[in-house]
């Protein structure tokens, strides 16, 4: 044999590394949360964030998310609870322009559901969070997931909002990304 044909032999047997496909976020996409206060259900946005994804159902090990989020957009609907969701007693969006969440653990959950162990860094404190979602592969991929927030592991909404009667510790986030391949990104600009 030689040695041409030795070199091509042992790349063929190398092992296979299969890299996660990096997604882009696509117009459309949502980030919202939802309570209650004073026993009032409402609900809000965050108008601005962004999301990059690298995934493959078949090498959750390669996976990552990060995602970007401007507090000062939060938004309500109620300009009474947006100024003061914004205000230093709960984001201190002046202070505090920004949350993180970034995930590089990935489990599968069965069929096409998945659970993200990342860190939420909000309000000056990184702290644990599992996002668990629901992937729909395709051409415009669509990841749907779910976490729940403990404000107060936070310090968002101290002193007086600390009352958990006023306004619950445990603050439901929900998400649909819609997505596009990022070479397809990379390609339009």
């Amino acid at each position: 044999m030689s040695s041409k044909s030795l070199l091509l032999a042992a790349l063929l047997a190398a092992p296979v590394v299969a890299a996660a496909a990096d997604y882009a976020q696509a117009p459309g996409s949502v980030l919202a949360f939802a309570g209650t206060y004073q026993g009032e259900a409402f609900t809000g946005r965050f108008p601005g964030f962004v999301t990059s994804f690298s995934f493959d159902p078949a090498q959750l090990s390669a996976a990552k998310l990060d995602v970007t989020i401007p507090l000062a957009t939060a938004s309500t609907g109620n300009s009474d609870y947006d100024g003061e969701m914004r205000g230093s007693s709960f984001f201190d969006s002046a202070k505090f322009p920004q949350a993180r969440y970034t995930a590089t653990r990935f489990r599968a959950l069965g069929g096409n559901s998945y659970a993200a162990d990342g860190t939420l860094s909000l309000h000056g404190v990184s702290r644990p969070v599992t996002l668990t979602f629901t992937w729909t592969p395709g051409a415009k991929p669509v990841l749907a997931g779910k976490a729940t927030v403990k404000r107060l592991d936070f310090g968002v909404g101290e002193g007086d909002w600390a009352d958990t009667s006023l306004i619950p510790n445990e603050i439901a986030v929900s998400t649909k990304v819609f997505f596009v391949p990022k070479a397809a990104t990379a390609a339009r600009k």
